[in-house]
């Protein structure tokens, strides 16, 4: 019998819509929950969920019949759509437009599961902008205004 097999696991960044600190702890783990359910029902299994205010980490293992935009897609659909049922203060919760998604190495999963662990003493000293800025930077992708773009990947973000 013919198998496919895949092992892809995708550490995934987004911010809320003009980075507002919406990510309450009223509604933190409720939300990760939440966002590993629809993970789950994609056929991708959760790793690990963890935020600050303003932005989610989440590591996955992409289901082999799934694309990323795909599963970003549902995440930040539905999860943007359960947020707003969650109190008067969250009626216009949304998610920033675009993501950064990023392959982690079977090898560097125990690094990047302690960085997602530690989301709370890492913002202590840096800003979302300049977490994701060395994370372009680690992943080779380079900023597109030196190459004549019109503007630069996190200028696009607000960065």
């Amino acid at each position: 019998m013919p198998q496919s097999l895949a092992r892809l696991l995708v550490h995934l960044v987004f911010s809320t819509e003009n980075r507002e600190p919406l990510i309450t702890d009223a509604v933190r783990d409720s939300l990760h929950a939440y966002m590993a359910a629809i993970l789950r029902n994609l056929g991708c299994a959760p790793v690990l969920i963890n935020s600050v205010e303003d932005h989610v980490h989440i590591l996955f293992d992409l289901a082999r019949t799934r694309s990323v935009s795909e599963a970003v897609e549902e995440v930040k659909k539905s999860s943007s759509k359960w947020m707003k049922t969650q109190g008067s203060e969250f009626a216009g919760f949304a998610w920033q437009a675009g993501y950064g998604a990023f392959s982690v190495s079977e090898s560097n999963l125990p690094i990047v599961h302690d960085y997602i662990v530690g989301q709370r003493a890492h913002h202590r000293k840096s800003s979302f902008c300049e977490e994701f800025q060395v994370f372009l930077q680690r992943h080779g992708i380079p900023d597109y205004s030196r190459l004549g773009e019109q503007m630069s990947l996190l200028e696009r973000l607000r960065c």
